[in-house]
């Protein structure tokens, strides 16, 4: 908000409540104000004169209550008993709320004109820790407590519910209903007044008073009280997880909402079925998100532990309900001692454990590299391995599209790789070499051997700007665009058309998208070869896991990403703080991307991730990292 807009605001805001002040204390409206402080009157002829003011006496009760709200100084009581024996429970509580909701709204604009002001002065008047309060992700029934404890005004709790900066219609009716039991009580005891003899009405009024003064009495162990609960609602959602046994009646409807998500997207083609023994490893080969969901399918009576990117557990309700069904987290290409741990426990229980050995989705429906501990990881383990072989999964949701694209079929291949016993006659480069080829796949390849499949999409081209950072043209990066089907640069006049086969019409530029990647993938390499101290930099914003659970991932900070042979680092700030970040390159494998979206590593179970200004650029932080970590590698070797 502008200087001027904060200006104009407040002399509205003055004017507004300037008119409602002359209001009461003017004519008829006057008389009424003076006759809630008239101890000459009884309760009968207090209700009497009251009732006679007509509209007037509610309207100026309700501006009464408004005022005790934002004025903090103000008691309310005295306005609602009144209330209640002028107008009854259920009249004079309306007038009150009315009037309650109309001073909340009122905090609600000021605190948007004068914004943190405000909240250093209950801060320093309130024994809470209200930045801690802030962040709880359960700030609803931490309001709601506030309503109940001693010596804090409403309008002060109001105050710091606007400072949450949350939007108007929550607000409202989160200070609004913490408002009612009070506002209840306290027209219920003028109402009793009148419906009920006065001798009740003292001895309600007289408990009331005792449980204030007692709560006033206890009031710093109340507080601290409070500050445990905050403390204990406070602590931050963590991925930590111990994998679990399946929780059957979410797994049976998880596998009823697999089946049905399945069979709408794309139909599965067994080509071979092998039944798994349990305890073992089942590997799947990752062309697209939903290859656990295809694999919950095609091995149907097969219970598998899914290992799942850590990222996806930052979020509280993903997480629980992934763990419902035996999942457990991993951080992608790091030590992760708590992973290595819920794998050996899956298969002492006699379970069937299943991971993606490639640890990331396909960047162009081709098969990627596994690493070396992957492989020493299965062989030391001595369980049966198996592969799962899918073929037509990319083309159905490649990792740069955002929708599924209709006509095409998915076909599942169920190889055993090795039994135990052949396992221990294996070396490593044997079991790799079985692993790849159980588990390799060209899509653009077996597509070829489909000529009767075509993908029905109307937007078949959006994304792959995604993953095409260079315009073979011009030979300029981040240029590449896309509208629909098709593929241009906004600096030349580059311009290809993409069909339902994922190829390009007349095989220009290239045949197909990979090997437009192929083209750009050596080029790229060709440059950083040349440049001796070649270093990829960018402006980023830097996220971390959601501590709260709400959401996957939270902003922490911003600053500046370098990329060199060295490794990679992060110079900016972290939660307010300035710093340095750096990653070796002996611990760095490949940058994990997603495509327009981010480029991310671990760093035990926290994932730093990274999201550039143009974020077209993400996968050429990933193609840097594959080229510069084999450089490191075959200049280690000599």
């Amino acid at each position: 908000m502008t200087k001027k807009v904060k200006i104009f605001s407040f002399i509205a805001f003055i004017v507004v409540f300037m008119g409602l002040l002359v209001f009461m204390f003017s004519g008829e409206n006057f008389e009424i104000v003076k006759s809630l402080f008239r101890d000459d009157l009884s309760e009968s002829e207090f209700k009497s004169l009251l009732q006679s003011f007509g509209i007037k006496g509610s309207i100026t009760l309700s501006i009464l209550s408004m005022l005790q709200v934002v004025l903090t100084f103000l008691p309310a009581e005295p306005v609602q008993v009144l209330a209640g024996i002028g107008y009854g429970f259920w009249h004079g509580g309306a007038i009150c709320l009315v009037g309650v909701i109309l001073g909340n709204t009122a905090i609600y604009v000021l605190f948007k004109i004068f914004g943190d002001r405000l909240i250093d002065y209950f801060k320093k008047n309130i024994e809470i820790d209200f930045n801690k309060l802030k962040t709880s992700s359960r700030v609803a029934l931490i309001i709601f407590i506030l309503y109940f404890l001693p010596a804090i005004p409403y309008g002060l709790i109001c105050f710091f519910a606007a400072s949450l900066q949350i939007r108007y219609p929550r607000y409202i009716i989160l200070t609004t209903l913490g408002s009612i039991p009070s506002i209840l009580i306290g027209v219920g005891l003028g109402h009793l007044a009148i419906a009920s003899s006065w001798i009740l009405s003292l001895i309600v009024f007289g408990v009331l008073v005792v449980i204030l003064v007692i709560l006033a009495i206890y009031r710093k162990p109340l507080f601290k009280k409070m500050n445990a609960f905050i403390n204990n609602l406070h602590k931050e959602h963590t991925s930590d997880t111990t994998v679990k046994r399946p929780n059957p009646f979410v797994l049976f409807f998880y596998n009823l909402g697999v089946r049905f998500f399945i069979s709408t997207k794309v139909k599965l083609k067994y080509t071979e079925k092998v039944k798994l023994k349990s305890p073992s490893i089942v590997l799947l080969n990752h062309q697209t998100f939903f290859d656990f969901m295809f694999a919950s399918k095609a091995l149907k009576g097969n219970n598998v532990h899914f290992m799942i990117a850590r990222l996806y557990f930052y979020k509280k309700l993903f997480a629980n309900a992934v763990k419902s069904c035996g999942h457990f987290p991993k951080s992608m290409f790091t030590s992760d001692v708590e992973n290595v741990k819920n794998c050996l426990t899956v298969l002492k229980n006699g379970g069937i454990l299943g991971f993606m050995p490639e640890a990331r989705l396909s960047t162009v429906g081709r098969f990627e590299d596994i690493q070396e501990s992957t492989i020493k990881f299965i062989k030391k383990m001595g369980v049966p391995v198996y592969t799962l072989r899918f073929n037509g999964n990319y083309f159905v949701r490649p990792k740069w599209s955002k929708d599924f694209r209709k006509g095409g079929i998915s076909e599942v291949e169920v190889f055993e790789v090795a039994t135990p016993e052949q396992l221990k006659d294996m070396t490593d480069l044997e079991l790799r070499e079985r692993v790849e080829t159980a588990l390799y796949y060209d899509s653009f390849k077996w597509l070829e051997t489909k000529p009767n499949i075509h993908y029905k999409s109307k937007t078949i081209a959006e994304g792959l700007e995604n993953v095409l950072f260079r315009c073979p043209s011009c030979g300029k990066e981040l240029t590449i665009k896309t509208d629909k089907n098709r593929v241009y640069c906004s600096e030349c006049n580059l311009s290809a058309t993409l069909n339902d086969r994922y190829s390009f019409d007349n095989q220009k530029p290239f045949s197909n998208f990979a090997d437009w990647y192929d083209w750009q993938k050596k080029v790229y390499e060709s440059e950083i070869l040349s440049t001796p101290d070649y270093t990829l930099s960018e402006h980023v914003k830097l996220f971390h896991g959601c501590r709260n659970g709400k959401t996957f991932v939270e902003e922490v900070g911003e600053g500046q990403c370098t990329f060199n042979l060295n490794g990679l680092t992060y110079k900016g700030t972290d939660n307010g703080v300035e710093v340095e970040k750096f990653f070796p390159m002996t611990i760095v494998y490949r940058l994990l991307f997603g495509a327009g979206e981010n480029f991310e590593i671990y760093d035990g179970k926290q994932i730093y991730y990274f999201v550039p200004d143009d974020k077209r650029s993400c996968v050429k932080w990933y193609v840097a990292s594959e080229i510069l970590k084999n450089l490191s590698e075959k200049q280690i070797q000599g």
